[in-house]
Parts: structure tokens; sequence; C-alpha cells
């Protein structure tokens, strides 16, 4: 069996392998197979995504060093992952071949190196050097200072003597001495962690296809109804079909990158992969390679005629850039190439081809990046609390950004579809595509913990139900809080629009309940009347008299306006002229007179005032028992641009930790590490059963197991504690008191 013919054999097993974890990739599978997260191997064995994570966060996540395992074939055999392994890689090259209607010279032509395909090394540069954050702007600060003088030393040795065995000594001692100043400036400038942005998922491959696939491909495979479905006996069907918020620009960009390859054969791995640009640069070192005897080669180029690299076999071979296709020693009709273990060094080009100054500009493009992107505060004063909820186990927000890869397997996991790629934003472009909370599409289960169970990188920590509720071992800790529920008064049907709504409260799945009802008075439009006449039982009243009017008009009410029902009810207040006030239940009333339930303590006299008011039921939030599910929001029937409830990041519990009021959202609540809160520890379930548990004594080694820097995987630092009243707190205003003490004259 030819070689290439086994290589088509491992390409079709591979892709196979990618789809069918991408369509398992479901809350019903992981839901039943906990602990089985094969499903994010692809992802695992990427080294781009280990060595990534490992420089922005100092650790390496789990799974992720299976990923330094690929690197062993890599020394020995070469860029053999791009054209064997990678999925995205045998996606282009089955597009190539299928649409390629080149000529046999095209061909040839097409796959000739070009200086353009060193662009991904300076990608690579770009998005490495933008890993160090902090880091890098103290290195280059400080290099640039210390570069100056030991220059100026070095021109100064240069100039003054004359032995050159004696110059070069001492440049080599200016240039180590300039390294160990470097280092020692750039660790005086930083303090704290480096802070960096990972964007290696913006082209990573593995990530890009993962990432195409859950917000664009299988959404839209799955629109009809018939796959939803399914067909019985055959296959159970994928769910319901999910909505993503910038589908377009994902799907949109596969299809360039794919149509790509019709004018360049294997356009973005030539181009632009980080992944392939980091195991080029590690294939140098490899073992065997191509070996083109120049004895048997008559230089008629039909090497090239289905080189997948573009690594010129017909000449010095481009080791970082071979695929190891075998392709060329195929098609070879002398038998000039071989693939040889430590070929002569002077038959290839090891290293890539980038010159200095393209590597230097990709350097400082990284460089600016990171104080650029964090220049516009989005992450800090800036923050958007109403669109940056991050999911439940998320890590605190600049954690979260080091550590994301933008995969969005957790996306492809969210079994309500509340979880969505964050839009393109210009303002806040270093959160592109990673996954936030949008209550409009749906609300996180509390059941529910499948996001966390497929995040390869830690980004969202792998808690459990009890630990995501606040139960059993983390009955002292409390639940994990996503955010707080807020009221917009100006949409919400009971307090603007005078209509009876208690959806909000109905879905709340806390216990107690965060969102709950009370009774209040409110003053009735245009009732503030004046009494005309006036029986025991019966008071006709008027409209307050105009500047210059002596008499009242007579007022207009329609026949029972004011007769209560089961969520109202209509309440006159008479003010008498001696200040006395008494208040009765209206019984019925005509077009002027009002009759009340009872008689009054005091007939009411011409001239005095007559107040009509109702009592009915507002929903309230209490911000302590809040977790912010998002529950609610979905199920308001406000519609429109905004719900009369929303949810935002206030009060969450993944920054609590964070001592900066910039970084830390419990603050704007007065939620302190310190003083805890009173976020109840047992929650009613979905299905309305009461989820109590015996508290056990917490772990002393922490509620993650030391899978995150700041332990900020959304867990509260303290036990919450009950709040009382007390004279500290902002005073409020009872509303009925204040229409009751009004004076209405």
């Amino acid at each position: 069996m030819r070689i290439t013919t086994v290589r088509i054999l491992v390409q079709i097993v591979v892709f196979s392998l990618f789809i069918a974890f991408c369509v398992l990739t479901t809350f019903r599978f992981v839901d039943e197979h906990h602990g089985q997260f094969w499903i994010s191997k692809f992802l695992e064995i990427d080294p781009l995504v280990g060595i990534a994570t490992a420089i922005s966060t100092g650790t390496v996540y789990k799974g992720l060093a299976w990923g330094l395992v690929l690197l062993i074939p890599t020394l020995l055999l070469g860029r053999i992952f791009c054209n064997w392994i990678c999925p995205y890689g045998i996606l282009h090259q089955f597009i190539g071949w299928v649409f390629n209607t080149r000529t046999a010279k095209d061909r040839i032509d097409s796959n000739r190196y070009r200086g353009i395909f060193a662009f991904k090394y300076c990608i690579l540069i770009a998005m490495f050097v933008a890993l160090l954050g902090q880091m890098s702007l103290a290195v280059l600060i400080s290099g640039a200072a210390v570069g100056l003088v030991c220059g100026v030393a070095a021109l100064a040795i240069v100039m003054t003597t004359k032995s050159k065995q004696t110059a070069r000594n001492l440049l080599i001692g200016v240039a180590v001495i300039g390294i160990i100043a470097t280092c020692l400036g750039a660790r005086q400038l930083h303090k704290g962690d480096w802070n960096g942005t990972l964007q290696i998922g913006l082209l990573d491959p593995i990530c890009l296809l993962h990432r195409s696939f859950t917000a664009a491909v299988l959404p839209a495979l799955n629109m009809p109804t018939a796959v939803q479905q399914g067909v019985p006996g055959v296959f159970s069907g994928l769910g319901d079909n999910k909505q993503h918020i910038g589908a377009w620009l994902i799907g949109t960009m596969l299809l360039a990158l794919v149509a790509a390859n019709l004018f360049i054969p294997r356009f973005f791995c030539r181009v632009l992969c980080p992944l392939g640009a980091f195991l080029g640069t590690i294939s140098r070192f490899a073992l065997w390679r191509i070996e083109r005897d120049p004895h048997k080669c008559t230089d008629c180029d039909l090497c090239l005629t289905s080189c997948e690299g573009a690594s010129d076999p017909q000449t010095q071979l481009r080791k970082s850039e071979c695929f190891v296709c075998f392709n060329c020693i195929e098609d070879c009709p002398h038998d000039a190439l071989s693939f040889k273990f430590v070929a002569p060094k002077a038959h290839e080009v090891a290293g890539p081809d980038i010159r200095l100054r393209s590597g230097v500009l990709a350097a400082v493009t990284g460089f600016l990046f990171y104080p650029l992107a964090r220049a516009a505060g989005k992450t800090t004063k800036d923050f958007s609390a109403s669109n940056l909820i991050r999911p439940p186990g998320s890590c605190e927000e600049f954690e979260f950004l080091e550590r994301c890869i933008k995969c969005d397997q957790c996306i492809r996991v969210c079994p309500t579809n509340v979880l969505q790629p964050y839009h393109f934003d210009l303002q806040n472009l270093e959160a592109l595509w990673t996954p936030v909370m949008n209550f409009r599409m749906g609300y996180c289960q509390l059941h529910c913990t499948a996001c966390g169970e497929v995040c390869p990188t830690g980004a969202i920590q792998r808690i459990g139900v009890e630990q995501k509720l606040g139960l059993g071992a983390y009955r002292d800790v409390g639940p994990v809080v996503l955010g707080t529920a807020h009221y917009d008064l100006g949409r919400c049907l009971p307090w603007s629009m005078k209509r009876p709504c208690v959806v909000c409260e109905e879905v709340c799945p806390t216990s107690p309940k965060a969102i709950y009802t009370e009774r209040m008075e409110f003053l009735e439009r245009d009732g503030k009347k004046v009494v005309r006449s006036a029986t025991a039982n019966t008071v006709t009243v008027g409209e307050l008299p105009r500047p210059g009017e002596f008499e009242p008009e007579p007022a207009v009410f329609r026949a029972n306006q004011f007769r209560g029902d089961g969520t109202t009810t209509y309440c006159l207040e008479v003010i008498h002229k001696s200040g006395v006030r008494e208040t009765h239940d209206i019984k019925r009333n005509d077009a002027d007179t009002l009759e009340i339930d009872g008689q009054f303590d005091q007939l009411p006299q011409p001239g005095e005032f007559a107040v009509v008011k109702y009592e009915w039921k507002v929903p309230k939030i209490d911000t302590n028992y809040c977790i912010g599910c998002g529950l609610c929001e979905q199920e308001c029937p406000v519609v429109g641009d905004r719900r009369a409830v929303y949810v935002t990041a206030e009060g969450e519990s993944r920054s609590a930790r964070e001592p900066s009021r910039e970084r830390n959202r419990g603050l704007n609540l007065n939620k302190l590490v310190e003083a805890g809160g009173t976020r109840r520890d047992a929650l009613f379930s979905l299905t309305g059963l009461i989820a109590t548990a015996e508290p056990k004594p917490k772990s002393s080694s922490g509620c993650c197991g030391g899978g995150s820097k700041s332990s900020g995987c959304g867990c509260s630092s303290k036990a919450p504690t009950a709040k009382s009243k007390s004279a500290a707190e902002p005073p409020t205003i009872d509303l009925r008191s204040f229409l009751n003490n009004r004076n209405y004259g």
C-alpha cells in the first residue's frame, strides 16, 4: 500500500472523529457521561494551545499536557500534524482537491514558495508577545533604556580599542551585562501577574474550526425540522436549533478562508496558520526529511504538482514548510526523492524565511496590542456589566482572558442557548468570540455545569452542582453568583402601566425567592378631587378649581372604574379641614359619585379634599438572594430592545476576591469579601423540589483544587451571613407613609 493511501485513510478517520466529537458535544451526552472529557481531545492535543496558556497563566491545565507529546513526532518527522492530523488542514486539502481545475503547469507554479508564506510567523510572534502583557511592556521599556546605554558603550569600545580580540571580548561582556540589566529592569518595572491577552484562538486552526462548527455550520444544518426531531428508528435528532449572535461573521470567515484555496492552494495553512508556524519553527530540528538526489534529478519540477506545503522539494527543501505529505516522492518519475534520516544540511533551508525587520514589526505589534486593548477600560472602569456576564465557574475577567481560547465548546454544550460568542466590538476586541450570557436567548439552568466540563483550558472551572448551588460541603461558601437582576420601572407592567404581572416572581428558582411582590399604595392619575356633597357612605366630587374659578367642575369617571378585583383595591382618603384623615375602600362609583364600604367617621364637607388611591402588587428584587440565573429576564413578557427585568454582572462572585474596585463588580452592591453576603444556600430546583443538604467541613485545599491562580471560579470567599437592618444602611422611604403624610392642599 502506498504511503499516500495510508495518509488519506488516516485523514478520513481523523476528520470523522472530529465531526463525531463536535456532534457529541451536547448537554445530553455530557450529562450522561460525566468525566468523559475525550470529546475535547482535539483541543487538548493542540500544542500551541498548551504552550500559549502556559505562558499567559504560568500553569498547564490538566489535559493540555498531551499537546507536548505531539512535539515528539514533530521533532522526529517534521510538520506531520498539519497534513495527517489537523482537521482544518484536511478540510483545506479536500476542498483544494475537489475544486482543482488548474493545468499541470499552473499547478506547478501555484505550489512554488512565495515570500507571503512567511506572514504566519509574524502572526505567531505578535500573538506570543501579546501573551506577555505587562511583562512585554516592562521588557520593552527596560530594553530600550539599557540598549541605549550599551550602544553608547559599544561605540566607545570600537573607537578606542585597537585590538580586535579585546574589542570582541568587551562587546560580548557589554551584551551579557545588557541582557542581565534588561531582565532586572523588567523585573523592577513589572509587578504582579503578567495579565497578558490570549489571542491564539482567533486563528488557531482547531479553535477556529470548533468555533465555526458551533456557531455557524451545525446550527445551519440543524434548521430543518427533520434533523431536529430525527427519524424514528434511524437517529434521535440533534434537538432544538440554536441561534448565535455574530454567526454570519464566523460563517463568512470560514467560507472565505476555504474559498481562498481557489487562488492559493492551502492558503490558510501556508499564509495565516499560527500553529503551522509554531510547528514549522520546531520542525527545523527534525531528524527525518525529504532528500533530493541531484544526480537523478532532471529539474522537471513534477514534484511540485501536488506539493501541499510549497516547500521547494525540487531544490533546497524548506523544512519549516514541508507537510510530510509524501506527494512529491510519488510524483517524481526518476525516483530522485526519498525520506531520509539526518540528510545533509547543505541540501535544506532549515529555519523559517522571515526577515529581521518583519519580526521586529510583528513584535512591536504584539507589544502595542495589549496596552491599546486595555486602554479602552472595558475590563476595568468601563466594564460592560450587561454585556459581559460570564458562565458559572468562570475565572476573574483578567484571568479569564488569559485562559479562554475562543473555541466556543461551552457554547455548543449549553442546553438553553444562553451562552453566546461575544460580538465584534471595536472597543473590546480582546473579548471577541469569548462566551458571554445573553438572557434574551436563554437562561442558566441551576443543575447544569456542562460548560465547565468541556472547557479545555480552565477559563471555566469544572465545578459540580453542589458547588454551583452552595450545597453540601459548599454550604458555608454559598452559591455561585453570576450577577444581579434589576428592574426598569419605566417598562415594568405593574410599576408603569398599571397592569398585573407576577411572571418574574413565579419563575424565580431561588428559595426564598429573590423576586417577591409587595402590596403598595399609589395615587390614581388625576385622583386628587374636591368634595361637592356627601352622605353617610357616598361622596360627590369635582375637579380642582382652576385659577379664577370658584366652583369645581363635576368629575367624570367611568362607571365602576374603581371597583376592585383580585389584584387591585381602590380606596378613598378624605382630608378634613381640621387635618383629620380617614380612608375607606371604594365599593362602586358612577360618573362623579363614589360609594364607600361602610360609613364615614366624619361627614365630608364641600371644599374638602378627596384622594383616590389604589393598592396592588408590585414586584421587587432582594439582591441578597439573587444569583443572576436570568430566568426572570428570559420569561419577562415585555418585549422590545430591553426587558423590564434584566441581569447585569454587578454582585458577581467570581470577582469578589479582587481588592481593586475597578475589577470587583461586587463592590457596586457593597458585597465585600469581608462582609460576605446573604445569598441563600438552599435553592429551588426547576422541578419545584427543595435542594437542601447538611453542612460539611470545607476542604482546606479550596473549592477549585488549585485550578485557578486566584481561585476566582465564581465561589464566594466566606460563608454568607444574615444582614440585619442597621443604622449604617441607607434610609428607605415607605411610599404609603409618604402619601399619607403628604399635604394635598
